[in-house]
């Protein structure tokens, strides 16, 4: 039997230690922030990570959505979770070629306005299965309009968060990813 670890599971290994260590920075960031209601740094880090280790920071967020559905238990806001963070990822990949501290403000920014928006989806389906269409938009609607000075606080404070962390937060992923080959 051959001792020697071959390169593809070399590789296999450190994608998943990368993930780990991925998961562990989201979750230990979004706890630190737990006590200011819609303000967080989940958003700037899945950015962050796209940015630098690509498609595969889905599988960090995917570990992410379950870690806070073991912690907080698998309820509707769950399921938001399960689409709302890997259109994060989807969006960066899109727009990984921007390198402006304002426009991933910007963005950062429309995701936190939008988020309430997009998570009104399973009440729509909810509010129609019990009651039909109407009752479904009417559902989502509410549910959405309630939510929008919290959709208003996680906007700016994306904005205001990717502002300020951007720029040294890049320099030293950039380092990072010479040194260690990321």
């Amino acid at each position: 039997m051959d001792k020697r670890v071959n390169r593809r599971q070399l590789l296999a290994v450190r994608d998943i230690a990368l993930t780990g260590m991925m998961i562990a920075i989201l979750e230990v960031s979004k706890r630190a922030l737990d006590f200011l209601p819609n303000v967080e740094l989940v958003t700037f880090w899945i950015i962050l990570f796209t940015l630098f280790i690509g498609k595969k920071t889905i599988w960090a967020v995917l570990g992410f959505v379950l870690i806070e559905g073991m912690v907080y238990g698998f309820h509707v806001w769950w399921v938001m979770y399960l689409y709302i963070w890997p259109l994060l990822v989807l969006l960066t990949w899109a727009l990984r070629r921007m390198n402006s501290a304002v426009l991933w403000g910007v963005l950062a920014a429309l995701f936190g306005f939008g988020f309430g928006a997009v998570c009104a989806v399973p009440y729509i389906v909810i509010g129609a299965v019990d009651g039909g269409l109407r009752n479904g938009l009417y559902a989502g609607f509410t549910w959405w309009v309630a939510g929008i000075p919290w959709d208003i606080v996680h906007g700016i404070s994306n904005f205001l968060i990717m502002l300020v962390l951007y720029r040294p937060v890049r320099h030293i992923m950039e380092i990072l990813k010479q040194k260690e080959n990321l």
